[in-house]
């Protein structure tokens, strides 16, 4: 989350008007994140969270997300559908962005996941894994292997600029890990393929809500739970890996949804391979966000000290 647009009290006094959800109290901007402006709403009537989408999050996408997130609400599933506005539209258009209300969801996310937090995302993964057979829209992932490599040529040698040597180091590893990439091998599915932990809403041990959906797609679901292992088993530097989280995260998610022989052979090359993506766009966003936007820059470097740990042959 981030605030890339400004939004007038005025304007979203009238955006609101559209909707049975109260009048206007507050809104503040939520600085977290890289993708979408979002706003903390309060109004006479409750608390929600209202998202822009901004140019990563295409326009024709929005539908896949919105029926993806009817399917997971309608099986039980703690996600916030959207609130569709007195017409019965979802997505609606504010400062020019198309934007809409979802419904806030209590928790908090964890910045030090405990082994026990991390079993229940492991088993909230696997429900959701579960919950979308049935699911009959398919989408590309945006942000999946074929992009990385034109990702890193646009990054180009001003990666360097983030820590000398980063660009050949990326190149070696991108090189690597595509040559054994899995692709062949295990189920593909719908897929969150974002799930870190500030997209976990947690009471104690337990999850009450899963969020940021508008990378989900269509992709490994051994590659879903792979990106989730690189980010709560590390510590924020990504230096310190921590296998008790790690292990916990597995475990939850092999209660109900066991890997296959081959997930399991090529689990360490997918989570490289999150390593390489989620450095990437970190990088990207860290040499190109704009200087005046409400937004917190993410450390590609911290992603990247991560990729030893599962490809020790790729080791910084």
């Amino acid at each position: 989350m981030a605030v890339y647009t400004q939004v007038s009290a005025e304007s979203l006094s009238a955006f609101l008007a559209g909707y049975d959800v109260g009048e206007l109290v507050s809104a503040k901007g939520i600085a977290e994140g890289v993708e979408n402006t979002n706003y903390l709403v309060d109004t006479t009537a409750g608390r929600f969270i209202l998202t822009l989408y901004e140019r990563r999050v295409a326009a024709g996408d929005l539908p896949f997300f919105m029926a993806l997130l009817d399917h997971l609400a309608a099986r039980g599933l703690p996600v916030p559908p959207a609130i569709k506005d007195r017409r019965g539209v979802a997505i609606a258009t504010l400062e020019g962005r198309p934007a809409c209300l979802i419904r806030f969801l209590p928790g908090v996310s964890v910045t030090r996941p405990t082994p026990a937090q991390a079993l229940a995302a492991g088993q909230a993964m696997s429900a959701l894994h579960r919950a979308v057979v049935g699911f009959p829209l398919q989408r590309e992932n945006s942000m999946g292997v074929a992009s990385w490599r034109p990702l890193f040529e646009r990054c180009g040698h001003s990666l360097d600029q983030i820590e000398p040597g980063l660009h050949d180091g990326i190149g070696r590893a991108l090189d690597a890990v595509m040559a054994k990439w899995p692709d062949r091998y295990g189920q593909k599915t719908t897929v969150h393929a974002d799930l870190f932990p500030d997209n976990v809403l947690m009471r104690g041990d337990a999850v009450t809500g899963l969020i940021d959906f508008y990378f989900a797609c269509t992709d490994l679901r051994a590659y879903d739970l792979a990106v989730t292992h690189t980010a709560w088993s590390f510590d924020a530097t990504g230096r310190h890996y921590n296998p008790h989280v790690g292990d916990a995260l597995m475990q939850g998610y092999g209660e109900q949804s066991a890997l296959s022989s081959h997930e399991r052979a090529g689990f360490g090359t997918l989570a490289a391979g999150a390593c390489i993506r989620f450095t990437l766009s970190r990088a990207w966003d860290w040499l190109n966000t704009p200087p005046d936007a409400m937004v917190t820059r993410k450390d590609p470097l911290a992603y990247w000290r991560r990729i030893g740990t599962y490809r020790p042959d790729l080791a910084q």
